[in-house]
C-alpha cells in the first residue's frame, strides 16, 4: 500500500470530498484523508494523507494557511461569495485608500463568528444544510489569528487582491465581508486559493491531470509525486535510536535514562528509516505515534521441546479438562520413548 503525502492542487467546482473520492481510484485505496477542507469555488493546496500516512493529519504541526483572495464592492450574499444570493446592494464610495486605512486593524488575534455557509455542525448537522433551509442560528465566536494581510492590486474596477496568511479555522470570505464593512461598503469575495497549507505550498502541489498522467505511467511514477510522512514533522528534532531501543519503540516500551534532553522528537533508527514520534519526559523515553510495522517473527510453539512439553503440561493440568489431560499425558510418553 502507498504511504505519503499527496499534495493536491484542487480545481474549481470540485469539493475536498469530490478529490479524495477520485484519488481512491486513482491510488487504489480508501485509506485516505485530507487536511483542511475547501469550498468548492476555492483552488490551491490540498494535502492527501495516503495510507499509513493519514494517521499524520491530527498530530501536523503547523495548521496555519495562506491564501490569496479578490474582495468585490457593491454586493453582500447570504454565502459570502460571488455563488450565493444578492442579499444587499449598494453604491461603492470607497476604494483603493480606504482599503489600506482599515487593513492594519485586522492584523492580530481576534474573535470571528463562523458563517452560516459553514461545514461546522450543530447537533450533528451542518450548519450549511441548515442555511440551504433557510434556517439562521446564533453562532459563537471563535478565536482566530491574522499574522498579514497584503495587498496585492486592483484586476477589475471594484475588486481587490489580498494575501492572507492566517490561523487554522479563519474564514477568508467572513474576513472580507468584515473588512468591506470597516470601508463602509458591502462586500464579498469572488474568488479564493490557497497558496499555503502548514508546510505545504503551491510548488508541491500537484493538478489532479498531472497525477493521472503519472498513474498512466505506473505506480513508481505515481509514487514519486508523494512527499514522506516525516515532512510534516520536520519541525521537530531528531532522534537516531539504536536497534535495542528501537524494539522497546515497537513494542510501546519506555527506556528509562535515556541520555536525550526532554521534549517531542522525530525518530529514525540506524539505518536511516522514519519510524515516528516520540516523547522523553524526566529521562525516560516513550513512543507517541508509529508509522511502520515491525516484521514480526511467527512465535514458536513454547510445547515443541520436551522440556516446554513437560511445563505447558504441569500449567495445564489445573485448567484442562480430563480428556485433554489423558492426551498430554499420552502424548509425553510417546514423545519420551
Amino acid at each position: 500500500m502507498m504511504q505519503g503525502i499527496l499534495i493536491v492542487d484542487k480545481p474549481m467546482d470540485w469539493t475536498s470530498f469530490d478529490v479524495v473520492a477520485k484519488l481512491r481510484g486513482v491510488l487504489g485505496t480508501r485509506k485516505l484523508g485530507h487536511s483542511g477542507t475547501l469550498d468548492p469555488m476555492a483552488t490551491g493546496v490540498l494535502p492527501v494523507f495516503c495510507g499509513g500516512a493519514s494517521k499524520a493529519v491530527d498530530l501536523q504541526l503547523n495548521h496555519d494557511k495562506s491564501y490569496r483572495a479578490v474582495l468585490k464592492l457593491g454586493a453582500r450574499t447570504d454565502t459570502g461569495d460571488v455563488t450565493g444570493t444578492v442579499l444587499e446592494t449598494a453604491p461603492v464610495t470607497a476604494g483603493e485608500g480606504e482599503l489600506l486605512a482599515v487593513l492594519p486593524q485586522f492584523i492580530g488575534p481576534q474573535m470571528q463568528v463562523p458563517p452560516m455557509y459553514s461545514a461546522i455542525k450543530l447537533n450533528g448537522q451542518p450548519l450549511y444544510k441548515l442555511a440551504r433551509e433557510g434556517v439562521t442560528v446564533e453562532r459563537k465566536a471563535r478565536p482566530i489569528e491574522i499574522y498579514s494581510i497584503t495587498y496585492g492590486g486592483s484586476p477589475a474596477e471594484n475588486e481587490y487582491v489580498l494575501d492572507v496568511t492566517c490561523s487554522k479555522g479563519t474564514y477568508i470570505r467572513t474576513l472580507l465581508e468584515d473588512i468591506a464593512a470597516a470601508m463602509g461598503q458591502k462586500g464579498t469575495m469572488s474568488a479564493l486559493r490557497r497558496t499555503s497549507a502548514g508546510v505545504y505550498t503551491e510548488a508541491d502541489a500537484h493538478t489532479l491531470e498531472e497525477i493521472l498522467a503519472a498513474k498512466e505511467q505506473g505506480m513508481d511514477a505515481l509514487e514519486a509525486l508523494m512527499l514522506p510522512v516525516e515532512s510534516v514533522f520536520e519541525s521537530l528534532p531528531l532522534l537516531v535510536v539504536e536497534p535495542w531501543v528501537e524494539h522497546h519503540l515497537y513494542n510501546g516500551c519506555p527506556t528509562s535514562r535515556y541520555p536525550a534532553a526532554d521534549g517531542r522528537y522525530r525518530v529514525r533508527n540506524a539505518a536511516g528509516q522514519f519510524l515516528g514520534l516520540a516523547t522523553i519526559v524526566q529521562g525516560v523515553l516513550r513512543v507517541e505515534k508509529l508509522f511502520v510495522e515491525r516484521n514480526r517473527k511467527r512465535k514458536q510453539n513454547p510445547c515443541r521441546s520436551f522440556h516446554n512439553l513437560h511445563r505447558c503440561r504441569w500449567r495445564s493440568r489445573k485448567k484442562a479438562p480430563q480428556w485433554q489431560w489423558a492426551f498430554l499425558t499420552a502424548s509425553t510418553s510417546a514423545t519420551v520413548r
